[in-house]
């Protein structure tokens, strides 16, 4: 049984879902936060069903809002360790919407911002079956040393953070990368000039191509 939900945009053609593409929040928000992102994309994915679940937590840092883990403790052992916790739920969330539309992970890409990048990588890395692609915007690995010994899955991957981003700083950006590429990991990585901890035209760009492309790619 699903144990998370959240708003959903169905495909642009009408047509039942050849391919979904999954977001996931950052703290403090909530699934509405990412689905709007999704108009920049219907054209170039109009057979694609978009799905925005809301984490499973309450934020404890925040009067509204949810979370996939706590960031109270920002150290690597306890993100390491709350991921580890939600990982479960978001798999079950994504067997479910794989189940219910009768489609495969290499039909579905994951989008994430912040922490849900963190959430998007932890658990596409670690899903016994590769996706077509994960996005990662304003992210990190966690736990980068894990992930050579962990990974069962290898998608390709883009990492996309501002060069000013104050939340997570954008010299997290290479280390997930070199871990990536370490891991044997096709990584695709674009440092924004002047952008803060967010998405700005430019990724949202660079998301779309990158979708289309492994996508097209997987379900050709």
């Amino acid at each position: 049984m699903t144990l998370i939900s959240g708003p959903q945009r169905p495909p642009e053609n009408g047509a039942a879902p050849a391919k979904l593409v999954v977001f996931l929040h950052g703290l403090g928000a909530d699934g509405n936060d990412l689905i709007d992102i999704s108009a920049y994309w219907t054209s170039l994915l109009p057979d694609t069903l978009f799905a925005s679940p809301d984490a499973p937590q309450p934020c404890d840092m925040a009067p509204m809002g949810r979370q996939w883990f706590s960031l109270i403790d920002r150290s690597t052992a306890a993100m390491s360790q709350g991921a580890d916790a939600a990982l479960p739920i978001l798999n079950q969330f994504l067997d479910d919407l794989l189940s219910q539309h009768d489609l495969k992970d290499e039909a579905m890409a994951l989008v994430g911002f912040s922490q849900g990048g963190m959430m998007a990588l932890h658990a596409g890395l670690r899903r016994p079956t590769a996706c077509a692609g994960i996005a990662c915007f304003s992210g990190l690995l966690i736990d980068a040393v894990r992930l050579k010994d962990e990974a069962r899955a290898r998608p390709p991957v883009l990492l996309v953070h501002g060069d000013a981003d104050e939340v997570v700083p954008a010299a997290s950006m290479p280390v997930s990368e070199q871990a990536l590429i370490a891991a044997g990991i096709p990584v695709d990585s674009h440092l924004c000039p002047g952008l803060g901890h967010g998405i700005d035209g430019v990724g949202i760009e660079l998301g779309g191509a990158f979708l289309q492309r492994v996508l097209r790619r997987a379900t050709a």
